[in-house]
């Protein structure tokens, strides 16, 4: 590593995307060689799935990155990349779980990030202030999914407010499930953020 390229880091993390672009070509094969991906999973999950979802999210959070070195770009790129093979096979797992009560257990873990998706799409609202409310959260959720990048809105869009499965999204994309499962999670993700994970919308409501 040289001065060169802790200057591209620091462009990159600066809004050049073309930098970006390069740093990524150069250091995500790298990357991705590293990821140990359990052959139980290999049919769902592919390394080319985790980085697909991890270049994506890279160009979302770029601007965080606190060590703009080289050694700290990759770093940075590796845990994305692990946090991502990590939540795919979570949320895979689940999906697999015979035990009608784990799955309730599963539901109430990734509460805190969909609570407001669940309140748009089963609200029996009835007084005009409920009404209004739900007017509002509506407005805001469409706001929010409008400044997502496009794929993740599709998969909250026909996932969390169509209802439909994980499946068939994956087919009609031409994604395997694990990469829809990791799409959704960091859609998830943005979604709180833009929205505000202390504001009314995540709350568990009265």
């Amino acid at each position: 590593m040289d001065d060169a390229d802790d200057q591209s880091v620091i462009a990159a993390a600066g809004g050049d995307k073309d930098a970006l672009a390069t740093l990524l070509r150069m250091h995500g094969p790298e990357v991705r060689r590293r990821l140990d991906i359990n052959p139980v999973w290999r049919t769902l999950l592919a390394p080319a799935d985790v980085m697909q979802v991890t270049y994506l999210e890279a160009f979302l959070r770029i601007s965080q990155l606190r060590d703009r070195t080289s050694k700290g770009f990759i770093a940075w790129l590796a845990r994305l990349a692990r946090n991502n093979l990590r939540d795919g096979i979570k949320e895979l797992e689940r999906q697999k779980r015979p035990n009608p009560r784990q799955r309730v257990r599963a539901r109430a873990a990734d509460a805190s990030r969909s609570t407001l998706l669940s309140q748009l799409r089963d609200s029996t609202a009835t007084t005009p202030s409920r009404d209004a409310a739900h007017r509002e959260s509506q407005q805001a959720l469409e706001v929010a999914m409008a400044r997502l990048p496009p794929l993740y809105a599709q998969v909250v869009r026909e996932h969390d407010i169509d209802g439909q499965p994980i499946a068939e999204i994956a087919a009609a994309m031409g994604k395997s499930c694990g990469a829809v499962h990791m799409l959704r999670i960091r859609a998830l993700d943005c979604l709180q953020e833009l929205l505000g994970s202390e504001s009314r919308f995540f709350s568990s409501g009265s």
